[in-house]
């Protein structure tokens, strides 16, 4: 078994990924979100895409067998495993915006995307680079008729998690997101870990 790292609440990382490997993302306590991001080691400008994935997937709701996009139409990423069936492809990383627009009542916080931008800046990544994240665990109904999203909390246990084989060499952005009503209305930290390729 290959070693476990955790993401402490509220913050981020960013590391390597080689084509081949499996990043499995472990939510360790249930119910907390974690972004994920994933850019071409190549050439940063290449980054996961939020509206290619969903486009060619025709649904809003992807687990097992679904590849997610570059927005050059490349695979970065394959869903090879998944416990919990329910992620968000459609809302952007928490930001201090967020928390001074929707949780006023709250001490400010950088949220994810700050957190993101302060981890991959090493990598050559400017936060202008920064795109929807792929959001795992996080719990986002849309209703039929009216289009109304929801943030609910997430509907993963402990131990529950999401597996990602790499189709290329990544930079990968990865958080224990820090908006309450994505978390259930607490913080907690995440789990991944990193096999190697078959």
């Amino acid at each position: 078994m290959n070693a476990v790292t955790e993401i402490p609440e509220r913050s981020g990382t960013a590391f390597p990924l080689a084509i081949g490997e499996t990043l499995v993302v472990i939510d360790p306590r249930g119910e907390q979100v974690a972004d994920l991001l994933a850019f071409s080691a190549a050439d940063v400008n290449e980054v996961i895409s939020s509206g290619r994935t969903l486009d060619y997937a025709s649904r809003l709701y992807l687990t097992t067998g679904d590849k997610l996009y570059s927005n050059r139409s490349n695979i970065l990423l394959e869903i090879v495993a998944d416990t919990v069936g329910r992620h968000d492809f459609l809302l952007t990383p928490c930001s201090a915006d967020t928390f001074r627009l929707l949780y006023d009542d709250l001490a400010p916080h950088r949220g994810c995307f700050g957190n993101l931008a302060a981890a991959l800046e090493p990598h050559g990544i400017a936060p202008d680079r920064i795109p929807i994240a792929f959001n795992c665990f996080m719990n986002v109904p849309v209703d039929g008729a009216t289009g109304e999203l929801k943030v609910l909390p997430p509907l993963s246990k402990a131990g529950d998690h999401i597996a990602f084989r790499a189709a290329a060499d990544l930079i990968i952005g990865l958080t224990a997101c820090s908006a309450p009503d994505s978390n259930g209305g607490s913080f907690k930290p995440i789990h991944y870990r990193i096999e190697p390729a078959a």
